[in-house]
Formats: C-alpha cells, sequence, structure tokens
C-alpha cells in the first residue's frame, strides 16, 4: 500500500527519550507524546541504542547521567548510527566541560534540568546559537570552579573516576563523593 503525501505528514516524528528517572521519562514522554511525537523511552545506553536501531529517531533526548553510564557516550552512539539526529543533552549536573563536549559528540543543544517539554522543543528545533546571551556579572565562586575542575578531568579521562582521581592527585571516594554533590549555583 502506498502512502500519500497527506498521510505522511500525519506520521508523528520519532523522538526517543533516554534517562534513568522513570517517573521524570514518564512525565516528559506524556508531554511530548501530546505534542506530536512517537516517543519511545529507554532507561540505559543498550537499550537506548536498542530502540534507536529500530525507530530511527528523528530527535532524542539524552540524559547526561544514566545510572552509573555516560549520556556523552550515547550521544557519541547515536550520531555514529545517523548524524542527522537531532539530540539535546538534558542533566541535573551541568558543567562547561560536559556542555562542550556534548555539542563536539553531535548535540545540538544542552539543558538543565528542570526542563519544560516546551523548552526540550525549542532546543531540539534551534538551528543558530544566541549572541543575545548576557556574560555573567560576576565570576565563578571557587567551589563552582572546583565543580568545573572536577567536571572537566573526568570528561578528560573519558568518565574514568579512578583514572580522574589519580590525575587530581586525590582519592577516588573523596572524588566521588565530591561529584555526588549538585554542582553550586555560582
Amino acid at each position: 500500500m502506498n502512502m500519500d503525501s497527506e498521510q505522511c505528514r500525519t506520521v508523528p516524528p520519532a523522538l526517543l527519550l533516554v534517562d534513568d528517572d522513570e517517573v521524570y521519562c514518564e512525565i516528559l514522554g506524556g508531554a511530548l507524546t501530546g505534542r506530536g511525537y512517537a516517543v519511545s523511552i529507554a532507561h540505559n545506553l543498550a537499550d537506548a541504542l536498542d530502540l534507536a536501531r529500530a525507530s530511527r529517531p528523528v530527535y532524542a533526548v539524552v540524559d547526561l547521567r544514566i545510572g552509573t553510564e555516560s549520556g556523552l557516550e550515547l550521544v557519541r552512539l547515536l550520531t555514529g548510527l545517523d548524524e542527522a539526529t537531532r539530540i539535546v543533552m538534558l542533566t541535573g549536573y551541568a558543567s562547561v566541560a560536559t556542555a562542550v563536549e556534548s555539542i563536539k559528540l553531535g548535540a545540538v543543544h544542552y539543558l538543565t534540568k528542570p526542563a519544560t517539554a516546551d523548552e526540550v522543543i525549542a532546543a531540539l528545533h534551534r538551528d543558530e546559537g544566541d549572541s543575545g546571551v548576557a556574560p555573567a556579572q560576576t565570576p565563578l565562586s571557587v567551589r563552582r570552579l572546583e565543580w568545573e575542575h572536577l567536571q572537566k578531568v573526568l570528561t578528560d579521562c573519558n568518565g574514568n573516576i579512578s583514572a580522574a582521581a589519580r590525575a587530581l592527585n586525590m582519592h577516588r571516594r573523596t572524588l566521588q563523593r565530591k561529584l555526588a554533590k549538585r554542582p553550586v549555583r555560582k
């Protein structure tokens, strides 16, 4: 059976949502479905890749931390499957290092949680940067600079906490404790 152009336009675009927080996925997935997307949900990298291979999503929303797995690795794998997939990195653990790496790996935007469905959709469809974003009025605090540095070293070590701890000349458990805390705002 051939589909005519009218039928093709009514097929909702496939969107892959990957986050280990099942409640958040249910809420955001429902909101995105209500806005016309065919949402598939995964809670780990293996399931996300299986769904991506099966559904060939046009869009993907990927959490930075998926349990103990890295959303950065998933961005790399998804762009390897189809570099046209528009990916938004979503995180409650924002850092400059992970924002830069997610964009380098193929994400089109980087959002911090909590993000609304409308913010996610706007990010998925945004093609250009915003030169009107104002620079910060005050420098980062020492605590925030420490957080950013830890994130950069961890990213440089491909997410390996033991290697990052060695590079920082820090005990691994101390680094884990520091990383487990939410980043300070400023």
